[in-house]
């Protein structure tokens, strides 16, 4: 499976900054169009996604509680909810009591052994949000937050672009790659593998799209 990303040619789509004033389906096509074949998978930056959906919110729009102030401070620094907004984001989304459990019950399981806990226990955001300066401008001064129905948007985005199917990643330089939701057919963990490598690129490159050409065909 380790050998996926270099068994298919990946193609990076260029795109202007996406805002919460766009369609995302609408921006493939604008850009990707001529790119995409019958047997191709389009696969899209989360991040963008969920901009397009207007999931991205400036600091100044969180009130901080007590609980988010205490717990956001027993995260590691460089993580995405060690910020009062980051995790009062995360408590407005999934709630307090939510996310105060899963803490214990992830403290509980560092103590024997056991990592991740906190964030299979925290709901479907504790992954996804990205803290301020985790986003390419003008959403660098915004939390955003995981894209709302990924499976959803993959089936739309195979509609409207006629392709084989489509995926939603998150995915980063540090080859961890992870498929939010997929189109019918297209096998979340293979996709996974293909994108191990991070050809995305959400910074100055501007490609939040790309295109696993000929997915259907290998």
């Amino acid at each position: 499976m380790s050998e996926l990303c270099d068994q298919y040619k990946i193609v990076p789509v260029p795109t202007r900054i996406l805002t919460h004033h766009d369609d995302i389906c609408e921006a493939i096509l604008e850009y990707g169009k001529d790119k995409i074949g019958p047997n191709d998978v389009v696969c899209v930056a989360e991040s963008v996604v969920a901009i397009t959906q207007g999931m991205a919110k400036r600091n100044e729009e969180f009130k901080p509680c007590f609980v988010a102030k205490v717990l956001s401070h027993l995260f590691p620094s460089k993580g995405s909810i060690s910020s009062w907004y980051s995790m009062q984001a995360l408590i407005d989304e999934e709630g307090t009591a939510k996310v105060v459990i899963a803490f214990f019950m992830g403290l509980a399981a560092k103590c024997v052994g056991i990592s991740g806990t906190f964030y299979r226990h925290a709901g479907y955001q504790a992954r996804l949000i990205d803290d301020i300066t985790g986003t390419m401008p003008p959403y660098d001064k915004h939390i955003v937050y995981g894209p709302k129905e990924p499976v959803k948007v993959s089936e739309a985005i195979t509609k409207a672009c006629g392709c084989f199917g489509a995926a939603i990643a998150d995915v980063n330089d540090l080859k961890r790659s992870h498929i939010l939701g997929v189109s019918k057919g297209v096998d979340a963990d293979k996709v996974s593998q293909i994108l191990i490598n991070n050809p995305f690129g959400n910074g100055s490159e501007k490609t939040p799209i790309c295109i696993i050409k000929d997915y259907n065909k290998a």
